[in-house]
């Protein structure tokens, strides 16, 4: 069972008899479907849609947490406090020293108290908060898992403020309660939701050469598609336009992240197409 433990992580901590009324109508994910032993996703948005901050919600035995990047979790308290107003909530930043992730055959067996699975991953992928398992792999293994499985984090992958959830596929992976009601940045959402017009999405990049640095603009014939993210092993997070992907697939041409030609795949858990060819009426 590989062991990460993962050093740049943060807990912020909501509690009070008003705290998952209070995220509930201000954060994209559906609190009423997030089960104990379980962490969903989630992201709290500009108004104009775009994610602000991301982070995973799990249960707690007396209120909510947030494990978000440590280098963000001080602006995340700052703007959670400004929207509390006079709601029973508390909003601390915990002295968390490690967060460790698991995974493997065996890892479900080992899922204790301070524990919960990762719904972000189809097969079982554990996080530990106060009981922190040996670390038995380094971090490329956990960016190797998480290219292989399509799953794009900030700063890793993509800036904040620059994508909209569909874009790093929250709408496919529980990341946002789409019919649970208001929260910041509802109505861009929604609006994409129903119009169908999603077009940026996260690709599994594959290559036999190797693979550039993240941030690398991935063209076709020359021009942006997309930007490669984090990568390990030959797999890559890859952000892209699907319909410039599409084009790019049915004429044959190369896939390029600088000098490496990629192969793109949607990942397996995923429910979004490439788009049709458009056809004259």
């Amino acid at each position: 069972m590989p062991t990460v433990h993962l050093t740049s992580r943060a807990i912020v901590s909501i509690d009070g008899p008003e705290a998952e009324h209070f995220l509930q109508n201000l954060i994209t994910p559906d609190l009423a479907a997030l089960a104990p032993g379980e962490a969903k996703p989630g992201a709290l948005l500009t108004p104009q849609g775009k994610i602000l901050f991301d982070f995973l919600i799990f249960q707690s035995d007396d209120g909510l947490r947030l494990e978000c990047r440590a280098d963000i979790a001080d602006d995340l308290v700052k703007r959670l406090t400004i929207y509390k107003l006079r709601a029973k909530v508390g909003i601390v930043k915990q002295d968390q020293a490690l967060v460790a992730v698991s995974w493997g055959d065996d890892s479900r067996s080992s899922q204790s108290g301070s524990s919960v699975r990762d719904l972000r991953f189809e097969d079982v992928v554990l996080r530990h908060y106060a009981t922190t398992p040996p670390a038995t792999a380094d971090e490329a293994t956990w960016t190797a898992l998480r290219a292989q499985n399509g799953i794009a984090e900030s700063g890793a992958d993509y800036d904040l403020s620059d994508v909209f959830p569909h874009d790093v596929l929250y709408d496919q992976n529980g990341g946002v309660g789409l019919r649970k009601g208001c929260f910041v940045g509802q109505e861009v959402v929604s609006r994409m939701q129903h119009r169908g017009t999603a077009r940026r999405r996260v690709m599994i990049a594959a290559s036999d050469d190797a693979l550039p640095d993240a941030g690398t603009e991935i063209t076709v014939d020359g021009r942006p598609v997309g930007t490669l993210g984090s990568n390990a092993r030959g797999k890559g997070i890859a952000i892209v336009r699907i319909d410039r992907v599409k084009d790019a697939l049915d004429a044959g041409h190369d896939i390029l992240a600088g000098d490496a030609r990629l192969t793109l795949t949607i990942p397996a858990w995923a429910r979004y197409t490439l788009p049709e060819p458009k056809t004259a009426d």
